[in-house]
C-alpha cells in the first residue's frame, strides 16, 4: 500500500506526523467497564478536549486500538477526527475474548466469516452495531490496521481461529497486525505461528512488552525476527518508573534496533486529563517524556524515529 488509512480517508506518508501508535480515545459501555471501568471513554466533549491538547503540543495522528464488536465508536472517532484535525487510525480484529459477552458471535464465527468481516472493515468500512449481536450497519468509514490480543490461552484453538482469520485477512490486504501480548506469556510461538502463515514480519507489532515480558532476550528475538515492538508503558508508575522504560529504550537502540521501536501510552479513562483531573493525559509524551529522552541523551533524530518515521514506515508499507 502507498498510504494510510485513516478514518476520514486516505493520507500520504508524510501527512502522519507525530504518532502515538496504541492509543483508546472512544469506548462504549460495555462488558470491558463491568470487568474495569477505566475501560469506557464515552464523552466525545471530553475526547475532543483530549484530542486538541495533543494537538496543541505536536500531536498529528494517532491510532486507536479497540477492534470490532468490543465497543468501538467508529462513527464518534470520525466526528472526532473531524473536529479536532487530529488524523486517527481505526482498528478491526479482536480483543482478549473476556471482554466479550457469553452470547457474542465473536465466539460461533468460523474462520472464513472472521476473514471476511476483518477485510470488509479495511476496504469497504466498519460496522458500527455488533457488541452483543450480529454486526449488520455497515458505515464507510474503514479500519486502518487488524488489532489483535495474545492472552494467557496462548494459542488455544479458540485464539488459533481468530489468528489465521486475522493473518489471512491482513494478507489480503496488505495491512498491519497489531498484538496485545498479555503479561508473563511468550510471544515468540505467535510469532512463528504467524510467519508460518505467511504474515510478513514487517507488518507485526508487538505491544506492551516493556511491561508484560521482562526479558530483553525475548524482546530482542522478536526484533531480529523482522517485527516492531510499541512500548506504551510510559507514566504508568503501577508498573515501572520512567526512568526503567528509558533503560529499556536505551538497550535497544544501542543494539541497533532504532527502527523498530515505536511507543504509546494505552490510554484508559483513568488515563486522559480531560476525564480525570490528576492523569498524565495524552499529551504526555511531548510534554513530560521526550524531556526525559533528551535528558538521558537520546537524540532528536532517534526521536524523530519513534514519532514519525517508524509510524509512518509500518503503516504506509
Amino acid at each position: 500500500m502507498k498510504e494510510i488509512i485513516t478514518v476520514t480517508g486516505t493520507i500520504a506518508s508524510e501527512e502522519l506526523g507525530f504518532c502515538q501508535c496504541h492509543e483508546h480515545i472512544a469506548m462504549s459501555k460495555g462488558k470491558s467497564f463491568e470487568i474495569n471501568p477505566a475501560l469506557c471513554i464515552d464523552d466525545m466533549s471530553k475526547s475532543y478536549e483530549e484530542l486538541k491538547r495533543y494537538q496543541s503540543h505536536g500531536g498529528k495522528s494517532l491510532i486507536d486500538a479497540q477492534p470490532c464488536g468490543c465497543n468501538r465508536m467508529a462513527s464518534e472517532l470520525y466526528q472526532l477526527s473531524i473536529q479536532s484535525g487530529v488524523h486517527i487510525i481505526a482498528s478491526t480484529g479482536f480483543h482478549k475474548l473476556l471482554f466479550y459477552p457469553s452470547n457474542h458471535w465473536i465466539h460461533t464465527s468460523s474462520v472464513s466469516d472472521l476473514e471476511e468481516l476483518f477485510v470488509k472493515e479495511l476496504t469497504e468500512g466498519m460496522f458500527v452495531d455488533g457488541d452483543d449481536a450480529s454486526p449488520l450497519r455497515q458505515s464507510n468509514i474503514k479500519a486502518g490496521i487488524i488489532k489483535t490480543a495474545y492472552d494467557t490461552e496462548k494459542l488455544s484453538p479458540r485464539y488459533q481461529k481468530l489468528f489465521l482469520a486475522a493473518a489471512r485477512a491482513s494478507i489480503r490486504t496488505n495491512r498491519i497486525i497489531m498484538i496485545h501480548i498479555e503479561q508473563n506469556t511468550d510471544p515468540r510461538p505467535l510469532q512463528d505461528y504467524l510467519l508460518n502463515l505467511g504474515v510478513a514480519p514487517k507488518d507485526l507489532i508487538f505491544c506492551h512488552m516493556d511491561r508484560a515480558c521482562k526479558s530483553l532476550e525475548i524482546h530482542k528475538e522478536i526484533l531480529k525476527g523482522g517485527s516492531y515492538l510499541e512500548f506504551d508503558t510510559i507514566g504508568r508508575f503501577k508498573y515501572h518508573s520512567d526512568q526503567h522504560e528509558i533503560s529499556l529504550f536505551c538497550t535497544l537502540i544501542e543494539d541497533g534496533y532504532q527502527e523498530q521501536l515505536l511507543y504509546s501510552l494505552d490510554t484508559t479513562r483513568a488515563r486522559l486529563k480531560a476525564y480525570e483531573s490528576a492523569a498524565v493525559g495524552l499529551d504526555y509524551i511531548l510534554t513530560t517524556f521526550n524531556q526525559l529522552l533528551r535528558a538521558a541523551g537520546i537524540s532528536e533524530r532517534i526521536i524523530r524515529l519513534l514519532s514519525v518515521e517508524n509510524p509512518a514506515r509500518v503503516l504506509t508499507q
